[in-house]
């Protein structure tokens, strides 16, 4: 059957009905996911809500702060009663841990600062996920998250959200140029949270006054190590704490106690002169420490790197771009030089301090909002 060209697009860039277009909405029982499945319901599209349940059921009931937890699969089925759509609810804990879970753990083991939610984006959400949706015959699918997709000149393209202190293009830089044909962001064009609640509130939804989350959903109250020795017994060796010298300074209860660029509960105070973290060494169970110019980084190599511009990266042997090595960091000028061999290699104009393995670099188009990729960030 052909495409009727004279058929308007409507908002998600389909030339049919809203009514004829199915849509499986991401939901993980905030306030944001609540808001796009109630607002695309709302403008008559065929919703199907479907939450993930990511990990133990029973810790996750009194647990709040994070994403995926009871009372979130609990809100999120509330709403879709409440606006009339069938929501279904997912058993990936065994996908979680295998493809999420397991390597923040061995990452952690290793000296690297892991990004879990990155992996669990790529590997969970945008992938098995995604593969659902299509298996339920969906048009696409659409999430709660902070970033914009817009249509360019050589197909759909990601830029980064409206609102820059909600802006998550860090945690989405792996999103493939075939997912982002398949996904919708319909928050990302949004002022501010705000304005998020305020739509909440306009369509009576019990969460619109949740707090967002804060913690990694598999780590309550942010304790890292204790997670990681339940995951891997014994992980917590004693070591030394040694300066970048060679001086023996103290004893640790663990490496992964610490990371890299960390000041505070080092346990050797007395000295003159504020140290950080500088350096994990595992095999030798140290933790090195040395002055504050000592984290300053300028080269940052990279690899798994997911490109997303319209050229291909090996085209040039320079890149001009703006990169991120943390979310809460702001972008800084840097020249990206790609590899034969697929890893890359990244030259901050500006030295950044506390980059550490395990983190992403995200690449951002100079003087724009667009992302154009990124990779993990290792030793080299």
């Amino acid at each position: 059957m052909a495409l009727d060209t004279d058929t308007p697009l409507n908002s998600l860039g389909f030339a049919k009905p809203p009514s004829e277009t199915r849509v499986v909405v991401a939901m993980s029982g905030g306030v944001d996911s609540s808001v796009v499945a109630a607002m695309l319901a709302d403008q008559g599209y065929d919703v199907v809500g479907v939450t993930l349940q990511l990990y133990d059921h029973g810790a996750a009931l009194s647990k709040k702060g994070a994403c995926c937890a009871g009372i979130d699969i609990h809100d999120a089925r509330r709403v879709a009663e409440e606006r009339g759509f069938p929501h279904y609810v997912l058993d990936y804990e065994n996908i979680f841990k295998d493809a999420v879970i397991d390597e923040f753990a061995d990452s952690y083991l290793a000296g690297a600062t892991p990004v879990p939610c990155i992996r669990c984006n790529e590997r969970v959400k945008f992938k098995d996920l995604m593969q659902t949706a299509r298996d339920l015959e969906a048009d696409c699918m659409a999430t709660g998250h902070y970033i914009q997709r817009k249509i360019g000149a050589n197909g759909p393209e990601l830029h980064s959200a409206a609102d820059a202190n909600r802006d998550q293009s860090y945690f989405l830089f792996s999103t493939t140029p075939d997912q982002l044909e398949y996904l919708r962001f319909p928050l990302g064009h949004l002022p501010s949270k705000d304005a998020t609640r305020a739509l909440a509130a306009q369509f009576g939804l019990a969460v619109a006054d949740k707090p967002d989350s804060q913690d990694i959903c598999f780590v309550p109250n942010g304790d890292y190590a204790s997670v990681i020795e339940k995951l891997r017994p014994g992980a917590g060796e004693s070591g030394q704490i040694v300066h970048a010298d060679g001086r023996v300074l103290g004893k640790h209860d663990g490496v992964i106690h610490y990371t890299i660029g960390q000041r505070r509960g080092l346990g050797i105070g007395g000295l003159a002169d504020p140290l950080y973290v500088v350096r994990l060494d595992v095999d030798a169970k140290q933790v090195i420490v040395g002055p504050k110019d000592m984290l300053a980084t300028r080269i940052i190599p990279v690899r798994e790197i997911n490109w997303l511009g319209d050229d291909a990266l090996s085209s040039r042997t320079e890149w001009p771009v703006m990169v991120k090595v943390r979310s809460t960091r702001p972008a800084r000028e840097a020249i990206l030089r790609p590899h034969a061999d697929g890893t890359a290699e990244v030259e901050l104009l500006t030295p950044e301090e506390g980059v550490s393995p395990g983190q992403a670099c995200v690449f951002y188009e100079s003087g724009g909002s667009r992302i154009l990729g990124g990779g993990w960030i290792w030793r080299g």
